[in-house]
Formats: structure tokens, sequence, C-alpha cells
């Protein structure tokens, strides 16, 4: 019994610093920032480069060097090559172009770039 009215006191004083933490987040955020410093990266192509999205076929370290104010990468994008790679063991440029692939695939678009609709027509 004595167990379960300490897990109940600590389960109740949680509650309670996470409710009075979240009410005072703007006057506690200087606080933590002084604790933990941090600097936020100034654009997304800085944060890609930071993250290793970059190789001698894309290569953005010119984009952060010339000051490009673009949005980088698309997250979902970033998220779905991160998954490629960790999961079938790849560098970025191949991740990039199995990614491309399944886009395209999704798309109704084969791998040599025509549209899979039946109703599509070319001129040579």
């Amino acid at each position: 019994m004595q167990l379960y009215t300490t897990l109940l006191s600590l389960l109740f004083l949680g509650c309670l610093v996470a409710t009075v933490t979240y009410f005072f987040r703007a006057a506690l955020f200087p606080f933590i920032h002084r604790i933990f410093p941090y600097s936020a990266v100034s654009s997304s192509f800085e944060r890609d480069l930071e993250d290793g999205f970059t190789s001698a076929a894309f290569d953005l370290s010119l984009n952060v060097d010339s000051g490009d104010t673009r949005a980088g990468l698309d997250d979902n994008g970033r998220r779905e090559i991160t998954g490629l790679m960790h999961k079938h063991r790849l560098n970025f440029d191949e991740a990039r172009v199995l990614y491309f692939r399944q886009l395209l695939k999704k798309s109704g678009i084969g791998p040599d770039g025509v549209p899979r609709d039946p109703k599509f027509i070319s001129f040579s």
C-alpha cells in the first residue's frame, strides 16, 4: 500500500510540475536557454548540410556559401530519404534516386519518364 501511495504522489507531483511549467513557459524560457544554450541554424540548407544531406552530385555548400534563402529540402522528403538510408544501408545519392523513383511510381510515371496513363498521347 505504501508503494501505491508513493507512486500516486510522484504521479501527482509530475503532473503539477508539468502544468506549472506549461503555464509559465514564456517566463521560464530565458532561464532554460541560459542553462542549455543552443544556436538556431539560420537556413534549412545549413541544417541539411549539417545532417549530411549533401554529396559531390548534390552539393549544398554552394547554396549555404551564396546565402541562398530558399527553404531547403522538403521535410517529408528528408524523412523518407533518411528512412531509406537506414533501412537499405544506402548513401545519400542512392537513397535520393530511390526516393525519386518511388515518387515517380506513385505519380503514375514509368522509370523512363513517360506517364503510364492509357489516355496519354505523345507526338514525336
